[in-house]
């Protein structure tokens, strides 16, 4: 990468643009071109044309997207898949039209098939039916790598495509309605400590799998791979290992400090039995998580809910 070259993150103030921006940084990277989704919309073709044509960045790192937790993934259906649709196409069509050097397109685990054996490699991409309540979102990643892809073929564009896994770090989402497992349990315990409240209800058997990895080991996964990682095709980037959620709560309840009992409710939702990444193509490039997860969380939590108090 070349520091004289603009970079451009679509999704800066997220958790994954902000920790790639962070990452950049400290790398001595300083000429960057940010919009906010209220200067630019990028599901506008012409305002998204316009923006590349001014600007003309070199590197763009593509982290712009709707998200959200299963209900919103379930409920905005026809949103989430539009809006996705239509951020990334702008974004990769415009990329290629102005000369981008190299994009690098986030996606999201969720785009393995409901029931991919584990851990998933690459290749399991399109080998089965998606989890349902999340699939508009899927399929708009899905269309994203093979879009990436396709520009790669027909045009010679240097388009990769990074798929993470389960992510937390500054600038989470701990919404108890639209968060993930991680930053929901953070909350509950703080609220259950500072409240006094003799126990903490988690939804599910508390026996699914999980991997979790840093938002500031993703991005430097990602500002890796940007150099070093020239490939059609998707990777992984994790850790490699997983946890239950009830070994996950444990931890969670450690942390923080919390004297109460954890309560699992089997009435609720597991959601799929494992979700594990197959990180071994990483890994044969020479990248590894230097974050544990024990470290990573106690982090979050003094910088969220002890230092902000």
């Amino acid at each position: 990468m070349d520091k004289n070259d603009k970079i451009y993150i679509a999704g800066h103030r997220g958790m994954v643009g902000s920790a790639i921006h962070r990452r950049l940084k400290k790398e001595g990277f300083e000429n960057f071109v940010f919009r906010t989704s209220d200067q630019l919309d990028l599901r506008s073709q012409q305002a998204v044309a316009d923006f590349f044509e001014k600007e003309k960045p070199g590197y763009v790192f593509l982290a712009a997207a709707k998200v959200g937790g299963i209900l919103a993934n379930n409920t905005y259906r026809a949103e989430f898949l539009y809006d996705n649709l239509m951020i990334q196409s702008n974004v990769i069509e415009n990329s290629y039209r102005q000369g981008v050097k190299k994009l690098l397109f986030l996606g999201s685990s969720c785009i393995y098939p409901k029931l991919a054996p584990q851990p998933m490699k690459e290749d399991y991409l399109l080998t089965g039916q998606l989890e349902y309540t999340n699939e508009p979102y899927a399929i708009a990643k899905i269309a994203g790598i093979k879009m990436c892809d396709a520009y790669r073929s027909q045009y010679g564009c240097n388009f990769i495509s990074v798929m993470p896994t389960n992510l937390y770090g500054p600038n989470d989402n701990y919404d108890l309605n639209t968060s993930h497992v991680l930053p929901a349990l953070l909350r509950k315990f703080h609220e259950a400590k500072i409240e006094k409240k003799p126990e903490v209800i988690v939804w599910g058997s508390g026996n699914p799998r999980r991997e979790f990895l840093h938002a500031d080991d993703m991005a430097d996964a990602c500002v890796f791979l940007m150099k070093n990682y020239n490939e059609e095709g998707l990777i992984n980037i994790g850790v490699g290992e997983d946890l239950s959620i009830q070994e996950l709560a444990e931890m969670i309840k450690d942390i923080v400090g919390y004297k109460g009992k954890i309560v699992f409710d089997a009435s609720k939702p597991d959601g799929t039995p494992r979700k594990l990444m197959d990180v071994s193509k990483l890994s044969a490039l020479g990248w590894k998580a230097a974050i544990s997860l024990k470290d990573g969380i106690s982090e979050v939590y003094r910088n969220k809910f002890l230092v902000s108090a």
